[in-house]
């Protein structure tokens, strides 16, 4: 081999690589915020109308479902945004829904890392 092979061959990617996923994650976060349509600004009239209603909660909720489908579809590592959907009180039916799985196959898939990083018996 020659040198360059050698080097592409054993120099450390670590963090080339965690480099390349963090522009991923923002950039699925730009999408969904493209896609779902801008937040009201905080003070602005709108933002006022929904203080005191589960009209942000919501839409927090659907925006993290259309991060969970974006990841999926760019072949993410999803689990960080399933974990954050059930902190959130998102249920198996909805997470299974955005990733286009059941029910069932969506709680086989997370349900035992949730339950272990949330110290529950069960998810």
């Amino acid at each position: 081999m020659d040198e360059w092979t050698d080097l592409a061959l054993s120099v450390d990617v670590t963090s080339a690589g965690q480099a390349v996923l963090m522009a991923a994650l923002a950039e699925a976060e730009r999408q969904a915020d493209a896609l779902l349509g801008r937040w009201p600004a905080p003070g602005s009239i709108e933002w006022h109308a929904e203080e005191g209603t589960d009209i942000p909660l919501r839409r927090e909720r659907a925006w993290q479902l259309l991060q969970l489908r974006i990841g999926l579809a760019a072949g993410l590592d999803v689990f960080p945004t399933v974990l954050g959907l059930r902190r959130h009180g998102a249920t198996w039916e909805e997470i299974a829904a955005a990733a286009g799985v059941t029910r069932q196959s969506a709680h086989e898939r997370w349900a035992g890392r949730v339950a272990d990083l949330m110290g529950l018996g069960h998810a």
